[in-house]
């Protein structure tokens, strides 16, 4: 049995390309796998510097994850803070992590392009990423293709820190699934909290309706045939629709006919049904705030046994035992 691993940052609310990227797999791995999931809170303090946006967010993200089906009792699942052994076991990779394997992340210098202040915090944030996932010896990572670059430094360190002190961690593999590893966002680019292109997962039916019909299409006549492959809204509808609306959908597109706002009525009416049981299930959650945290807290205890092996068996192969 592999073990399994993935977190998800409490920036914002949770979107659907949180969900068909990274949290439906993971929910979908609970059967099958040794599965680690948990909320990365330390990593979005690189974006959030608001004490209960981000203290909210985490409660409801754990939320989001149990509305939608991840059972506690069947994985391991924590708030990343409640584990500090991580940010030891950083601070061990960092002296051994190259300045150019950092400068080359591409991540970094998006967001800062982006707008996101350039901070440290921001720039070693694929070290952190490699402490999280080396920590609990992960052997499967899944990743969306935007984070395979900060997955293939987690690798580079696992090998340098092998190399020089001995065996000492599980080298990860990634896993991405090429259908749903960029949802595109409202723009086209892909869907992200930090560029405010996002669908979230538990909107209410009118600000959800808004969001869908904000989505950006071109100007192309209803009646002139169109590009499926090079519009975001038919990408969209295709993670909802069966296939044989995405058929006729398909082929309106190819022959003309497609009509951006009826197609976009109909995305809102499948994301809303999609999700209306987790929505539910969520508000239900959210009245029980302290069953959340006793959630969250057992798992954190969980995954300290477990990092404290590793980290035990790291101090000792750099000298930190004396």
């Amino acid at each position: 049995m592999k073990r399994i691993l993935s977190g998800i940052q409490p920036s914002g609310q949770l979107h659907i390309g949180n969900y068909f990227g990274m949290m439906k797999t993971m929910i979908s791995h609970m059967e099958t796998s040794d599965l680690y999931v948990f909320i990365v809170n330390l990593h979005a303090m690189t974006t959030v510097h608001d004490r209960e946006k981000l203290s909210a967010g985490t409660l409801e993200a754990a939320a989001d994850f149990l509305a939608l089906g991840l059972d506690p009792d069947r994985c391991t699942f924590w708030v990343q803070s409640d584990v500090p052994e991580v940010c030891e076991l950083m601070w061990v990779l960092s002296t051994l992590t190259p300045m150019g394997l950092l400068e080359r992340c591409h991540s970094y210098k998006d967001k800062v392009a982006k707008g996101i202040g350039a901070s440290h915090g921001l720039f070693s944030y694929p070290v952190l990423m490699a402490a999280d996932i080396l920590l609990f010896q992960s052997e499967v990572v899944p990743v969306g293709k935007d984070q395979k670059q900060h997955l293939e430094v987690a690798r580079d360190i696992a090998i340098k820190f092998n190399n020089h002190f001995g065996e000492t961690f599980v080298v990860p593999e990634p896993a991405i699934s090429e259908t749903t590893a960029i949802v595109p966002g409202l723009d086209g680019q892909k869907m992200s909290k930090s560029y405010g292109n996002t669908i979230p997962i538990f909107l209410d039916d009118k600000p959800l309706r808004k969001k869908v019909m904000s989505i950006q299409t071109d100007a192309t006549p209803v009646e002139d045939p169109k590009d499926p492959e090079k519009c975001n809204l038919y990408a969209l509808l295709s993670l909802f629709a069966a296939k044989d609306k995405l058929a006729e959908v398909h082929d309106l597109y190819v022959n003309g006919g497609a009509a951006y706002g009826y197609i976009k009525q109909d995305l809102f009416e499948l994301i809303r049904d999609y999700f209306a049981g987790a929505r539910e299930k969520k508000k239900e959650l959210l009245e029980n705030q302290d069953y959340l945290r006793d959630v969250l807290h057992k798992g954190a205890d969980k995954a300290r046994q477990k990092a404290a092996v590793t980290l035990d068996l790291v101090r000792d192969r750099v000298g930190l035992r004396y």
